[in-house]
């Protein structure tokens, strides 16, 4: 377990639980953000889904398990400080990925819900060569009606998944294809499933295309 983290209030210093292979014998990474309400541990238990021991799997706690208090589409400044303390945290574990001797391609970043917000807004805010950027019932961040702006680019290499229902409460539909063509733009590679009347959770077509992303990457 990974913890003492120097970031800001209020997630400095919650614990990181690690699953699956070290990194330093790791064939890639995975940083798993889980949603509201929920924990590290319980979103590691989709590693046992991948099936697949050689990466090595990070999951950040959440304070009071809520990553933010609001929405997601609520303005960014009404979900501050929490949503800056939450990207600085996914970015202190990528480059402690990178300082692991991983590059940039190695890296997948996962979340689910309310994590796969924040998991979304941190790529598109710091774009790198990722292996795999994975939003299940989730997007970018912002009030509807948001112009999405940032700066940089991907390759084509950096694969991008976004799972949601069509009738998810939490998730606007249109913030999903939004968010894909934020990544398109951006010049990722992205793929979007959206699931008819399957509420807010993580189906099996969505464990299989993970699946196949890190087998394609770890092998």
């Amino acid at each position: 377990m990974i913890d003492n983290i120097n970031i800001i209030e209020p997630h400095k210093g919650h614990p990181i639980f690690e699953k699956g292979e070290s990194l330093e014998n790791a064939k890639c990474a995975m940083i798993m953000i889980h949603g509201r309400g929920a924990t590290a541990q319980s979103i590691l238990t989709l590693a046992d889904d991948f099936k697949n021991n050689s990466i090595a799997y990070l999951a950040p706690q959440a304070a009071k398990n809520t990553w933010y208090p609001y929405r997601f589409i609520e303005t960014m400044k009404k979900n501050e400080p929490d949503v800056s303390s939450g990207l600085q945290l996914i970015d202190f574990l990528v480059n402690k990925i990178l300082d692991k001797g991983l590059t940039d391609d190695k890296i997948f970043l996962l979340g689910f819900s309310q994590g796969a917000c924040l998991a979304l807004e941190y790529a598109a805010r710091n774009p790198r060569n990722y292996a795999g950027i994975i939003g299940l019932s989730g997007g970018l961040m912002g009030p509807i009606g948001k112009q999405f702006n940032y700066e940089g680019s991907f390759t084509e290499n950096t694969k991008v998944f976004l799972g949601c229902s069509d009738t998810d409460f939490h998730i606007p539909l249109e913030r999903v294809n939004e968010t894909a063509d934020v990544f398109k733009r951006m010049g990722a590679k992205v793929k979007k499933e959206i699931y008819k009347n399957m509420g807010h959770t993580i189906n099996s077509d969505e464990i299989e295309t993970v699946s196949s992303m890190l087998n394609k990457v770890a092998g």
